[in-house]
């Protein structure tokens, strides 16, 4: 697996002193254009504990491989601000969880300075100092080096050095397609969660589904239709400590019953945390393919750079406005939408079910080299070696014939055997399906 590193580079440490939270940022990307160190938030936190709370439980989560845990690099959460809300985004060492909290305009009283998005160091001394912070404690939070300078005098420079491997920035493009393919399938109120969540069983690795009974969920060992994945409990691990102030929780899903993704969002005063959870604990969403079938149109790339032109960090990307603006049709803009995504530009919000918008502030050299099944299929394609036969298609590879369908994406190859298509197009499919694409427009 192959990694750049990136350096986040900062004024100073970010630190919590007398109840003044400055968090620290890296460069990153303001609506100005790139910035070393944007400045976007000063103001007052209006429910101090579960903030903190749950950017703890974020950076926790950057902090974590639950899967064959081992110690290893930590990585800083991503902070983007829409105006309204802070967003504060994270995946797991292993790349099998991603979490996120909103704080929305209800918890944040202060002024915004800017929009854009960046990194925030939070280091081990923060992380003490956010554990103890309590129900009456005032928070003024500052996102920017400015806020420092109540905590600090010095401006010395703390630089790390973090290897960030591609599976997660490709983690960012397949959480977003496929939380947009998710349904609410439940929503408790306050005290049920609770109990729902602490009668979970104990073993960490244990795999379950949660089924829909009335106002409640109930646990299962095997799949039934409305219930919802959850493998790994013990990826749920950092809801447990923001129970204290959940008022309710929602689950989503697919409608697939199998073992498949989902989402758990709890909402607290003024904010919301959300966890997304792979369909399998050893599975990082990065090698899911569900950006492929989008990311394999021919007009994907130039419809992107349109609509990229057309995003404004706004907390919630409208695509009605966006194919107005385009002159795109819908499908048009939504494979575009995650075209961006491969690069870290959108995100998707269940709670709202709309994109956001997002710059992520990595290295881009290598984002055209982030799925290699679709670099294998248009290979495939360029070597003349596709021949369509009506609704099939045979591929010519260096391991045989493959036989592919084209309505239902099935492939006489290694790879669809092993996953039937749970895990995106094989390359094969991928390369029929283009080379189907353009006879239809050569037709037209």
């Amino acid at each position: 697996m192959t990694s750049a590193t990136q350096a986040y580079t900062y004024a100073a440490p970010s630190s919590l002193v007398d109840g003044h939270l400055g968090l620290a940022t890296s460069g990153g990307r303001a609506l100005s254009g790139p910035a070393l160190a944007p400045r976007f938030f000063s103001g007052l936190v209006t429910q101090a504990a579960p903030a903190a709370a749950a950017l703890l439980g974020v950076a926790d989560v950057a902090l974590t491989r639950y899967h064959q845990p081992r110690p290893g690099w930590t990585r800083d959460p991503v902070v983007t601000c829409g105006g309204d809300r802070l967003r504060f985004e994270s995946f797991s060492a292993c790349g099998g969880v991603y979490a996120r909290l909103d704080l929305l305009s209800g918890a944040l009283d202060g002024e915004v300075f800017d929009r854009g998005t960046t990194n925030v160091d939070v280091n081990g001394p923060l992380r003490e100092a956010l554990a103890r912070v309590g129900a009456r404690d005032p928070l003024h939070l500052g996102v920017g080096a400015d806020a420092l300078t109540v905590t600090t005098l010095d401006g010395a420079v703390v630089e790390k050095k973090v290897p960030l491997p591609e599976r997660w920035l490709r983690g960012f493009a397949e959480v977003q397609v496929i939380a947009a393919g998710m349904d609410l399938r439940a929503e408790l109120p306050g005290m049920i969660a609770v109990r729902f969540l602490r009668s979970l069983p104990k073993k960490a690795t244990a795999d379950l589904w949660a089924v829909p009974a009335g106002r409640d969920l109930r646990v299962s060992d095997r799949p039934s239709p409305g219930a919802v994945c959850l493998s790994g409990v013990g990826r749920l691990a950092t809801l447990l400590p923001l129970l204290r102030f959940a008022k309710s929780l929602k689950v989503y899903g697919p409608a697939d019953t199998g073992k498949a993704s989902s989402a758990w969002e709890l909402e607290l005063p003024g904010m919301r945390y959300t966890l997304a959870l792979s369909p399998e604990r050893w599975r990082g969403f990065s090698g899911e393919g569900a950006v492929l079938a989008d990311l394999a149109t021919d007009q994907a790339e130039a419809d992107a750079d349109v609509v990229g032109m057309l995003l404004n960090f706004e907390p919630e990307v409208e695509i009605g406005l966006l194919t107005d603006r385009a002159n795109l049709s819908v499908a048009r803009v939504r494979a575009a939408l995650t075209q961006l995504g491969t690069a870290g530009r959108v995100g998707y919000d269940l709670s709202e079910a709309a994109h956001f918008h997002r710059e992520l502030p990595y290295d881009r050299e290598h984002v055209e080299h982030l799925n290699p099944r679709l670099t294998s299929a248009k290979a495939l394609v360029e070597a003349g070696a596709v021949e369509l036969d009506g609704d099939s298609a045979r591929v010519r590879t260096d391991g045989g014939l493959r036989e592919v369908g084209l309505a239902d994406g099935s492939c006489t190859c290694p790879w669809w055997w092993d996953h039937r298509g749970s895990r995106g197009p094989c390359k094969h499919v991928l390369a029929a399906r283009i080379v189907a694409r353009s006879a239809v427009e050569v037709a037209g």
